[in-house]
C-alpha cells in the first residue's frame, strides 16, 4: 500500500501549530536521549564559560602551568599572556554551544583534542588528558544529538 501526499497537506505540516509544537516540546523532556542533549548542552555552555573566565582571575588554579614548556618556549608570548587568548576561545566556544550546539560540540571537541596533545607533552598530566579525552567524547556525543534535537536553521531558497 503506497500513501502519497498533496502538497497543500505539505504545506500545512511545514508550519506547526503552538499547541503541536508544546506537545512535542513536552515530549521531548521526557526523552531520555533529550535529556542527555540537555544535559551536554548546558555543561558544555557554562563549563567553557566558567573556565573561561578564570583564565583571567585564577581562583580555581593557576592555568598558566597546564601549557607545555616546550609549547611556550616556541611562542612569542608568555604562558600567562597565552592563557588570557585561551580563556577567551572558551568563552566564545561556550556561547556558540548555547546557540548552535551542532557546530560548537564539534569545536569544543576540536579545542579538547588540542588541550590533550598539549597536556601529553607534559609529564605528570596524564590524567588530567585522561578525564580530557572523556570530555572529548561527551562533546562529539553532543554534536551528534544536536543533529536530531537542534538542527541546523532552514536555508532560505530564492524562488526562480
Amino acid at each position: 500500500m503506497t500513501i502519497t501526499h498533496s502538497p497543500a497537506a505539505s504545506a500545512t505540516r511545514q508550519t506547526p501549530s503552538p499547541v503541536t509544537t508544546a506537545r512535542q516540546k513536552d515530549r521531548n523532556l521526557a526523552d531520555p536521549s533529550y535529556q542527555a542533549f540537555f544535559l551536554l548542552r548546558t555543561v558544555f555552555t557554562v563549563a567553557p564559560i566558567l573556565f573561561g573566565l578564570d583564565k583571567y582571575f585564577h581562583v580555581l588554579v593557576n592555568w598558566d602551568r597546564y601549557l607545555a614548556p616546550d609549547l611556550v618556549a616556541h611562542l612569542p608570548w608568555s604562558a600567562h599572556e597565552l592563557m588570557y587568548a585561551v580563556g577567551a576561545i572558551e568563552i566564545l566556544a561556550g556561547l556558540i554551544v548555547a546557540v548552535r550546539p551542532r557546530f560548537g560540540g564539534y569545536l569544543v571537541a576540536a579545542w579538547l583534542a588540542g588541550i590533550i596533545v598539549n597536556l601529553l607533552l607534559i609529564p605528570g598530566f596524564y590524567d588530567v588528558a585522561l578525564r580530557d579525552f572523556g570530555l572529548f567524547v561527551g562533546a562529539l556525543a553532543l554534536a551528534r544529538l544536536a543533529t536530531a534535537f537542534a538542527p541546523a536553521p532552514h536555508r532560505v531558497r530564492a524562488r526562480s
